[in-house]
């Protein structure tokens, strides 16, 4: 009878395993892999896991990923899910950063390190959940048609990390053999690796392909990635694809790393820093024009894909919020962000009208709630989702400015039989304009029609209007 009980109890088990492996195939299947025309109408949001919610945890984030999806939403980008390491952990940043370690003891709990000192590419950080929480985030966002990737930083570890006392090697060392931190940084939490070094490569590509293997993520993104040599993106990221269609976003501007279907999108700093600058005044519609002719038609090639984004946790942390540095100009430069070529970045409280900077070291919160960006957030996604006017990938929609005055300024996107005309007044007062078009067109946001003449058109100060043939 026991011998009988055993064996049921073995079948039972052996019945539930093959039952879990069926689940993971299934679950594998709910998401086709990414693909061209996903990245042509995507928008994706930067999870910041520690201050999106008071918990800190991936299963407050899991809860409210159907919510993400209503911004129109495809890809989640994970703010680093490593653990972070104890050593040289840092409490303030900057000029005058300080470790945890120059602290009393008593203080020293509320501060948590930077989440890019990472010690174990393979863990995952206890502060935000359990391996069997991030896998439920990832299954959730999958059946919400969300794709997720890791922030993965390759340019240097914590000083925890298990490679500093067996492959010394990998790291940058001085001429007395001292392991540095990335020079000319004040990233003194961390210590610089060697790419000269092949078998740190190999590491470093084994460790994301576990992530791509065993836990089913869609790709990466990778800090600080123009810091780290060019040869080693040749060398991994190609391997990296034979595992699975990914998604590759590089932290960096620089156009050779799209080349030979190494990253997918870069980010667009030099638009991001003109925004700021059309906010405060420093620049004007016609340096809008010079660089949307220069970054379009000159740096980059025609299907290369650039991140729009008025805001990012270093944006947000270091340099102000959205109000801070874009004031009465925030909605302006948020529709510009959807509307030029490429792909926007929403950032964790963006669309809960998120005014104050989040800290980096210690625990924070964002607002959850709703406020005028979650609607305004909302129907740029279903425009960028639906229309092909607003295409921005390898396929993009054509572009052509038709104004760009002192202060006014108009955009027209056409693919297909869709036409979207962005129109912009950044100046303190009412202006009219003369738009060279003639037709039927409806308002976006009001869903009122508007017949262009080719005369005059009014438009409010510090406003925009996006209109839809």
């Amino acid at each position: 009878m026991k011998k009988i009980i055993v064996f049921i109890l073995i079948l039972s088990t052996l019945s539930a395993c093959n039952e879990e492996k069926n689940e993971i195939k299934i679950e594998r299947k709910t998401l086709a892999p990414i693909s061209k025309s996903d990245i042509e109408t995507a928008v994706i949001y930067e999870a910041n896991i520690r201050q999106y919610s008071p918990q800190g945890t991936f299963e407050e984030f899991t809860k409210d990923i159907p919510e993400i999806k209503k911004l129109g939403v495809k890809i989640i980008w994970l703010m680093p899910v490593h653990p972070i390491s104890q050593t040289k952990r840092k409490a303030i940043g900057g000029a005058n950063s300080k470790f945890v370690s120059d602290f009393p003891k008593e203080e020293q709990s509320k501060y948590l390190g930077s989440y890019y000192a990472v010690s174990d590419f393979t863990k995952i950080n206890p502060e935000f959940g359990t391996i069997q929480d991030f896998r439920k985030l990832v299954k959730t966002a999958h059946k919400n048609g969300i794709y997720v990737i890791l922030d993965w930083v390759p340019n240097h570890t914590g000083w925890d990390h298990a490679w500093l006392k067996t492959n010394k090697n990998f790291y940058t060392q001085d001429e007395n053999g001292n392991v540095i931190h990335p020079k000319n940084t004040d990233w003194t939490d961390v210590a610089e690796l060697n790419y000269d070094n092949k078998k740190l490569q190999e590491a470093m590509i084994s460790d994301m392909k576990y992530w791509l293997k065993k836990e089913n993520i869609d790709g990466f993104r990778c800090d600080v990635a123009g810091s780290v040599p060019t040869k080693f993106w040749k060398n991994a990221i190609p391997k990296l694809r034979t595992e699975k269609d990914i998604f590759m976003l590089a932290e960096a501007w620089e156009p050779e790393l799209l080349k030979d279907n190494l990253f997918d999108m870069v980010y667009a700093w030099d638009g991001h820093h003109l925004f700021n600058d059309l906010a405060s005044g420093k620049k004007t519609v016609k340096d809008l024009k010079k660089y949307i002719e220069f970054t379009y038609n000159e740096r980059y090639e025609q299907d290369d894909i650039l991140m729009n984004f008025v805001t990012n946790h270093d944006e947000n942390s270091w340099n102000g919020t959205i109000r801070e540095r874009m004031g009465e100009k925030a909605g302006i430069l948020t529709a510009l962000s959807y509307v030029l070529p490429g792909m926007p970045l929403i950032y964790s409280g963006q669309e809960y009208n998120l005014n104050h900077r989040l800290k980096f070291f210690e625990k924070d919160s964002i607002p959850k709630t709703k406020g005028n960006f979650f609607s305004l957030l909302e129907k740029l996604g279903t425009l960028k989702n639906t229309n092909l006017a607003l295409n921005g990938g390898k396929e993009k929609a054509s572009f052509e400015i038709l104004e760009s005055k002192q202060e006014t300024f108009v955009l027209k996107r056409s693919k297909g039989n869709e036409t979207i005309l962005f129109i912009a007044n950044f100046s303190k007062q009412g202006e009219k304009m003369g738009i060279p078009i003639k037709g039927d067109f409806k308002d976006y946001f009001s869903n009122k029609k508007v017949v262009l003449k080719g005369d005059a058109f009014e438009i409010n100060a510090n406003s925009y209007r996006i209109l839809v043939k």
